[in-house]
């Protein structure tokens, strides 16, 4: 019995050490996107389209 309680001491210890080192990663910008922002320009053209054709069918109908 007394060897639950040392695995269950172990595992949380384990678990709160892996939430440190998340949230430093986090905070460190490891996680940030820097390669999307460079391709966005090219298909901006596309999302651009769509909106047009949006506006065009809701000036349609009014």
């Amino acid at each position: 019995m007394s060897v639950i309680y040392i695995v269950l001491t172990v595992s949380v210890i384990v678990g709160i050490a892996f939430f440190i080192v998340f949230l430093l990663a986090v905070k460190s910008g490891q996680y940030d996107d820097s390669y999307t922002p460079s391709v966005r320009m090219l298909f901006e053209d596309e999302l651009v389209k769509e909106q047009h054709s949006k506006e065009s069918i809701h000036t349609k109908t009014d």
